[in-house]
């Protein structure tokens, strides 16, 4: 017994010093303020009603059977996205639309990435996952975000400057390396159509990320002066056709990203804005100066963004011409900040169907009885 804590200790302590990331959710709480512990935090985050339980329809892979499903089962949709207090109502309303439109929502995987520092630990953001979907397949992955700290520079707008902004770069090592294709979605949209059709997307030749692209936009405005006026650095799209595109919506080949080690080249444009400042938003530029002119166009449906408004005022905004599959409320405008303050853009009332937030505290004897561990939920968690 005595060896078994040995190894566990040095297991963690090796995980911590060199590692940028560790996954899973650590076992012990988080201590309030006030000393209360976890469980007031978790009282505080359990206002949600739990989502309807949606069902696989007819010509669905049967998904695997048991408490918990693996990850690696290759009838999964994997889909990441960031999980944090600031943003929580919009990431369940998020889940909600996927599922509530999907063929196959049984068979589908959520990755949720949380931050070590947010104020709602990784363990209780489980929690009330579990408790709004109690039957969905996911995993909680802790993002070490001194893994990327030193390398955000200041931006336009200060929540772009949040580490969790970040983890989309880090995928290919905080998901299992089981996982060889990843749709990535922001915490500020909902789909109205199946994610299978954007799950299927082929992404040709060598191509490594798929996303809609908005080849109007003047595309020199996402970069400064200096970067423009410098002798060397605008060379990196010789031989491109580059394209503004969102990264909020993404399919992503994993096995490409970590053969190219595209991780490293995103830093590498970091470390070039931390001398030169030669952007001013905050994680897109890097992906426009890797990908861009190298992306698998995606039809403009599934991203119809800037509905928040732009990144200072965030008023209100049309959707563009064509058909829609996904509502995305990027820029400074929120619909649910909006919707509380009684204040609603008009596009904000397709967002409210999907909201599960109750503005009540859960503390009545059904939620508490959720909390615990003993559900027969698929969820799957990993603990270190």
């Amino acid at each position: 017994m005595a060896h078994f804590r040995l190894s566990t200790g040095v297991l963690f302590l090796l995980c911590f010093l060199f590692l940028p990331f560790c996954l899973g959710i650590r076992s012990f709480p988080r201590l309030m303020a006030d000393g209360t512990g976890a469980e007031m935090e978790l009282n505080h985050l359990l206002r949600y009603s739990e989502a309807p339980e949606y069902r696989n329809g007819d010509g669905c892979r049967a998904p695997v059977s048991g408490e918990f499903r693996t990850v690696c089962d290759p009838s999964i949709v994997h889909i990441a996205m960031t999980l944090d207090s600031e943003y929580l109502r919009g990431s369940i309303a998020a889940v909600h639309s996927v599922l509530k439109h999907a063929s196959c929502p049984e068979n589908i995987f959520f990755h949720f990435i949380a931050g070590e520092f947010d104020s709602a630990s990784p363990r209780v953001l489980s929690r009330l996952v579990r408790s709004t979907f109690p039957s969905l397949s996911f995993k909680v992955h802790i993002f070490r975000e001194d893994a990327v700290i030193n390398l955000i520079s200041t931006s336009i707008r200060q929540a772009l400057e949040n580490p969790l902004n970040y983890a989309r770069n880090y995928l290919g090592e905080i998901l299992d390396a089981c996982v060889e294709r990843v749709i990535y979605l922001d915490s500020d949209l909902v789909l109205v159509d199946d994610v299978y059709k954007l799950w299927n997307i082929t992404l040709s030749g060598a191509r490594v990320i798929g996303a809609p692209e908005y080849c109007h936009a003047n595309f020199t405005n996402y970069f400064t002066r200096s970067f423009w006026s410098d002798p060397d650095l605008p060379r990196v799209f010789a031989g491109r056709s580059p394209c503004y595109f969102n990264t909020g919506v993404m399919v992503m080949d994993l096995v490409r990203w970590r053969e190219g080690n595209y991780r490293r080249k995103v830093e590498n444009w970091m470390e070039v804005q931390k001398r030169r400042r030669i952007y001013e938003l905050g994680s897109l530029p890097p992906f426009l100066l890797v990908f861009g002119g190298d992306v698998e166009p995606i039809d403009h449906r599934w991203n119809q963004h800037g509905l928040g408004g732009d990144n200072l005022r965030g008023s209100c905004r049309p959707l563009h011409p064509g058909p829609v599959s996904l509502l995305h409320w990027s820029g400074k405008g929120k619909p649910w900040v909006r919707l509380d303050e009684k204040k609603p853009c008009p596009l904000d009332d397709l967002w409210e169907p999907y909201d599960l937030f109750n503005g009540k505290m859960a503390n009545d004897s059904r939620q508490q009885n959720r909390m615990g561990f003993g559900s027969s939920s698929s969820a799957f968690i990993s603990w270190l």
